[in-house]
């Protein structure tokens, strides 16, 4: 089979990919993104940014997608779309094996960001797709008119959990703590929601239903009671896990499985780099996804001229 080469290859085209492929292009370094999925990554899923500089009344995440994704074809980049399965070193660089087949970069930025984490409880896997959900803005309006549970106390909880209660008769915010970990403003919006309640302290169990979710099965923490909370949907919003399989036998890791890059994005392996929510760092935001991909980029150039010199 044919190897390509290419100078650049960026895998993933969330905020943090397509903010690379954008100063990449402008610096006239052509560079390619690999996208198994849509541009955008998880923000394309997410109904309303409230918090990105520029938008002071908000953002549909499908719209500024689009508008970054536009952005960076206009300079150059070039988008394919297949999954990236494995990296390696090879012949001074590194392969990538992809569905597109093999392609060997001098360059390679991983921006394959995260994605969400289930609890692992009976009933779950059961009814995935069909009543459990890890995307409100996609299955919230299947719920008009009925109850749901949210599982989470973090911004994407609270703002999911919001959408989701445009639709739901009641929304049900399951959540292992007795306060919310989400910011202020969407804490105190989800608060005062009529049709939003809170079951503090409290764990779920398992999904019940016999062809369709029915209800959950949730323990207070405190107190050790168990009890059955009616619903017919179920949102999950308990963290993240970073998409860095394909880099298992390449990059270095964290224990939680993040890249570890400098703060520039440069792994310890020659021509690799990370941005964005799969690399290590203390903040996932799109801003700062944005910011990585804008720095990243430069580092590279450093790097290219270094291998030039």
């Amino acid at each position: 089979m044919t190897v390509r080469h290419e100078k650049i290859v960026i895998v993933g085209a969330g905020p943090a990919g397509l903010t690379a492929a954008i100063y990449a292009a402008r610096a006239g370094l052509k560079p390619l993104v690999i996208e198994k999925l849509q541009p955008g990554g998880m923000m394309m899923t997410t109904d309303l940014i409230e918090n990105y500089p520029g938008f002071d009344e908000g953002v549909n995440g499908a719209d500024l997608s689009l508008k970054m994704h536009q952005h960076a074809e206009r300079f150059g980049a070039r988008f394919e779309f297949g999954e990236t399965h494995a990296a390696l070193q090879a012949n001074g660089g590194l392969l990538l094996q992809t569905d597109l087949g093999e392609i060997a970069a001098t360059v390679v930025i991983a921006a394959t960001g995260t994605e969400h984490r289930l609890l692992g409880i009976p009933g779950e896997q059961k009814f995935f797709g069909r009543g459990v959900s890890i995307c409100g803005t996609c299955d919230g309006p299947f719920y008009k008119g009925r109850a749901v549970g949210v599982v989470g106390g973090g911004n994407s909880a609270i703002q999911e959990g919001l959408y989701v209660a445009r639709f739901a008769s009641e929304v049900n915010i399951i959540h292992r703590r007795d306060e919310l970990r989400a910011d202020k403003i969407l804490a105190d919006r989800a608060l005062a929601a009529p049709n939003i309640k809170f079951v503090w302290s409290s764990v779920v169990l398992e999904v019940l239903g016999q062809n369709a979710v029915e209800g959950l099965r949730v323990q207070n923490k405190k107190t050790g009671e168990v009890s059955t909370l009616p619903v017919h949907g179920f949102f999950e919003f308990i963290g993240l896990i970073p998409n860095s399989k394909w880099l298992k036998n390449l990059a270095p890791l964290s224990e939680e499985g993040f890249v570890v890059t400098n703060e520039f994005g440069e792994t310890e392996i020659p021509g690799l780099f990370a941005a964005g929510d799969v690399r290590r760092k203390p903040m996932r935001q799109i801003a700062t996804a944005v910011g990585d991909g804008s720095a990243v980029v430069r580092t590279v150039e450093k790097y290219l001229e270094s291998k030039a010199g």
